[in-house]
């Protein structure tokens, strides 16, 4: 989730900016190396050819934005975005896989397209999508990881705080309670036992490991009712069902990405 190596898939178009103005501040935080990629169908003669063009457009982008950055651009042929980005990211090794929303979503929400949809319930490198027309800070200013005590939920705080402690951000909590069934008691002393272990875990200092509930109707109720701040990261851990070192979102996941106004990074089970 760190972002050593960044794999932005780019096309034509808002989303494929959006995505690379996301992973352009990513690699500004961490360093990291970054691969432009565009993926375009095996089955059409003059499509390697519009690929290129593509992929020139992206770096006079970013010539633009970051002079002297020194990314790498990639065609990549497959059958599907997410499927092409996934093979890539494999074969050189990246790490996060970034993707902008599709065309026809909401302004400032995350919308699921093909690609997204692919890559949520099948990358073994985690993904990270954009909201449209999300404009990056020139600050991170914190990682919001969505909690559920869960067998893997604690390997989720792990690698969430130990990422707050390598980027210099506070780390922030929080567990939806949706209607009016769940014990918000509980939910709190289970809040408490993640903040615990996510000091314990990464040497975060206490005034840098905060907690909330977040109550709502629904989900979008629910996110509403905790503030996001501009700088914002969440962070969502992959379903139990997912097998190991993939990426898979349940129903509730998805919904929250969905609502969410930020970027959201979606980590594999079992990512290290």
């Amino acid at each position: 989730m760190i972002g050593q190596h960044v794999l932005a898939g780019y096309a034509t178009g808002a989303g494929g900016r959006d995505a690379l103005r996301l992973a352009l501040a990513v690699v500004a935080h961490t360093g990291g190396r970054l691969t432009v990629a565009h993926v375009h169908p095996p089955d059409r003669p003059a499509a390697a050819g519009e690929a290129l063009t593509v992929l020139k457009q992206a770096e006079e982008l970013l010539d633009e934005a970051a002079p002297g950055l020194g990314a790498d651009y990639v065609a990549q042929e497959a059958r599907g975005v997410g499927r092409g980005l996934s093979t890539l990211a494999s074969r050189t090794g990246a790490d996060l896989i970034v993707i902008g929303s599709p065309e026809g979503g909401a302004h400032g929400r995350v919308a699921i397209g093909a690609a997204a949809d692919n890559l949520l319930h099948a990358s073994h490198e985690a993904v990270m999508v954009t909201p449209a027309g999300y404009e990056p800070p020139e600050k991170l200013g914190r990682l919001t990881l969505s909690y559920v005590r869960r067998p893997q939920a604690d390997e989720a705080v792990q690698r969430t705080a130990q990422a707050a402690v390598a980027l210099d951000v506070p780390l922030r909590l929080i567990t939806l309670a949706v209607g009016d069934d769940e014990p918000r008691g509980r939910l709190r002393d289970d809040l408490a036992l993640a903040i615990r272990f996510a000091q314990e875990s990464s040497g975060l200092p206490a005034e840098q490991v905060t907690a909330e509930v977040a109550e709502g109707d629904d989900v979008a109720d629910a996110l509403a009712d905790v503030p996001w701040p501009e700088g914002e990261l969440l962070v969502l851990a992959s379903s139990e069902d997912a097998s190991a070192h993939q990426v898979f979102l349940g129903e509730m996941a998805l919904k929250v990405l969905r609502a969410a106004s930020c970027p959201v990074a979606v980590l594999p089970r079992g990512y290290s």
